[in-house]
């Protein structure tokens, strides 16, 4: 009879995506209020760019947990000063062309603090490194944003949808969403997720809030969540938005953390200049050899999220091109 070891392999690639992608989640008991572990923490040392404290599991679809106390309130002043003379009127990358566009889907004001801008700045990038259990070199430059007199973000995704931003040369699709609150307001400013499984009781919410997951935001606090599913496609009920602030004012600090190296960095932490081009990483190699097998069956497009980073030359996506896939080398009957 015919051997289903093609058929069997295939899937594996998924499935070792998965496990790195909730291997956070395994590895750290939720602490939620019908949990017998509640109140457990999690952490990975003492040190200051470390951190330690207690992890909620919010959601399953999309991932979501929190990270409370993630920021000490120095380190929400600092980087709220570092930005305030920065900002202007906040706009959104257009995630079909690529583009930054004024939207009045996003009415902040913001900016953009350098990579590795200072201490500080260092500081929490590496932490949110070791939670997230990612490279530095994957995180975009941190956004800074202020809301305020019934300033909002209408739901979106964070994932791209043109080819241009999601390019493995350009660390690939963005994987999650670490969202720090810098300062909380009175009255309004949660975060929604209005297709997520999860439904949060809307009492004391603001009337933003209809269905879904939401969440409050306390200055300290560290949300992440991921825009891809564990098998690396994109996740539709990773759909979320900011609420109005009503009252008061809503500061958040953003880093986005793609798939692959986003940007290099120096070793003061900060990102390489422009004009010095980056090495072509990852290596322009297949790291399984089925790659060859997977990309002849559709995998590339299937499971991207796997596939153009682990499969650069099957796929052909490395930089100057690379062999097409060819047909996998016929089965061997098994004897019987």
């Amino acid at each position: 009879m015919g051997s289903g070891r093609g058929r069997l392999r295939r899937p594996y690639a998924r499935l070792a995506l998965g496990l790195a992608l909730v291997v956070v989640a395994l590895a750290c008991r939720p602490a939620r209020a019908d949990d017998p572990f509640a109140g457990d923490t999690v952490g990975y040392g003492e040190l200051e760019e470390e951190w330690r404290g207690e992890m909620v599991h919010l959601s399953w679809k999309p991932r979501a947990f929190l990270y409370k106390k993630f920021l000490s309130d120095e380190e929400c002043e600092h980087i709220k000063d570092l930005a305030r003379p920065l900002l202007t009127a906040s706009d959104v990358v257009n995630t079909e062309t690529g583009v930054f566009e004024a939207s009045e889907t996003r009415t902040s004001t913001g900016t953009f603090l350098e990579a590795g801008h200072d201490e500080v700045v260092r500081r929490i990038e590496k932490r949110v490194a070791q939670v997230t259990m990612t490279p530095v070199e994957n995180q975009e430059n941190m956004q800074v944003l202020r809301y305020a007199n019934g300033q909002k973000y209408e739901p979106h995704f964070d994932y791209f949808l043109d080819p241009l931003n999601a390019a493995p040369t350009n660390g690939g699709q963005r994987l999650l969403t670490a969202l720090m609150f810098l300062h909380e307001p009175e009255e309004g400013g949660e975060t929604v997720f209005p297709d997520s499984e999860t439904q949060t009781p809307r009492e004391g919410l603001s009337p933003c809030v209809k269905r879904g997951l939401a969440n409050v935001p306390k200055r300290g606090d560290l949300l992440m969540f991921y825009a891809l599913t564990p098998d690396g496609l994109e996740d539709p009920t990773s759909l979320h938005g900011s609420c109005p602030t009503l009252k008061g004012e809503k500061w958040s600090a953003t880093i986005w953390i793609h798939v692959g190296r986003f940007q290099e960095r120096g070793p003061d932490g900060r990102a390489i200049a422009a004009d010095v081009p980056p090495p072509a990483l990852p290596a322009c190699r297949d790291e399984n050899d089925m790659c060859s097998e997977w990309a002849f069956f559709g995998e590339c497009e299937k499971n991207p999220g796997y596939m153009l980073e682990g499969c650069r030359v099957s796929c052909n996506v490395c930089r100057g091109g690379g062999e097409a896939p060819k047909p996998p080398a016929p089965l061997e009957p098994e004897a019987t």
